[in-house]
């Protein structure tokens, strides 16, 4: 496992050693925060800096980030609840079936493998991983690192963690950007996995090329994430309970319309599967076949791609 720079900022007072990596490379989460409904930026605002959405708002790219982060900050606690309400339930199959899809652990003669989860807080992804390559490849020596924008998720990660006893020397939780991974070396990781957070990045195309400079030759890349349903008729009832019935569920599950109304405008603003798999050929990495795998009728799919040899 690579070692990583102290952070200036711990994310607890007394942090365990699960955390005994820590690295804060993110200037926008000291800024001020905005609340999530606060209206958009006017125009004359936005004409100095460059601009992205915030799901169906136009705001400053360095806006953007903090708004996100508060987005997760509120559902922190109630993350498989949100991705519950998000895919009836069926985020957890989708799970299963993208690690089993990897296939993470020491083959036969081989070294264990070092995994970097990116948007990985709450270790949903990791914890995965880890039981995966011991059942299956009885490897006990791969490790999962867990990076994150958000603190609280990190935080929420950390705890279950101890609480499911898994092993520190195994897992580790960092404060990272995903657009540029800064404590990651070059060259050092053997699989990179991103679950429903790259639509959160600021800029896609530069977090995908990072995710290509921390790759070893011959490493995956690997997302899974909500995309576009079809056929149209299914698409319509989709987009029907995404907008009429998830904000409204949030508010009563979680208190939280706000978030949740963000979270959908999210997935419709993201790119098409296709158009994604583009992406992803043109931050270096090699397409997996067509480039993407749908899963249920294409309310989420898996994208791979592999840096080349050298």
């Amino acid at each position: 496992m690579f070692a990583h720079p102290l952070s200036r900022r711990l994310l607890s007072a007394a942090p365990s050693k699960h955390l005994r990596s820590v690295v804060t490379r993110v200037a926008v989460l000291n800024s001020t925060p905005t609340s999530l409904n606060s209206p958009p930026p006017q125009n004359d605002q936005l004409s100095s800096e460059p601009v992205t959405h915030f799901g169906f708002q136009t705001v400053k790219e360095s806006l953007k980030a903090t708004r996100v982060a508060e987005v997760f900050s509120s559902v922190a606690s109630s993350y498989d609840t949100m991705n519950d309400v998000m895919s009836f339930g069926i985020h957890r199959l989708w799970k299963d079936h993208f690690v089993r899809s990897l296939n993470p652990g020491r083959r036969p003669g081989g070294r264990p493998m070092s995994i970097l989860d990116v948007a990985g807080g709450t270790g949903d992804i990791a914890f995965r991983m880890l039981d995966h390559s011991e059942k299956a490849n009885g490897d006990r020596g791969t490790t999962v690192l867990c990076a994150d924008i958000n603190a609280d998720m990190l935080r929420e990660g950390e705890k279950r963690a101890i609480q499911n006893g898994y092993d520190s020397n195994r897992i580790s939780f960092c404060l990272e950007n995903a657009e540029t991974l800064d404590s990651i070396p070059d060259n050092s990781i053997d699989l990179y996995t991103i679950s429903f957070g790259i639509r959160n990045v600021t800029r896609i195309p530069m977090a995908l090329r990072s995710a290509h400079r921390v790759l070893k030759p011959g490493g995956v890349f690997a997302c899974l994430e909500f995309s576009k349903v079809s056929p149209a008729f299914l698409d319509a009832i989709y987009q029907q309970y995404s907008f009429s019935v998830i904000p409204l569920m949030g508010q009563l599950v979680a208190g939280d319309r706000d978030s949740y109304q963000y979270l959908v405008e999210s997935i419709k603003r993201f790119p098409s599967q296709s158009e994604y798999a583009r992406m992803i050929r043109d931050a270096g990495l090699v397409n997996v076949g067509k480039g993407y795998e749908e899963l249920t009728f294409g309310v989420a799919s898996i994208w791979k791609g592999v840096k080349p040899l050298e």
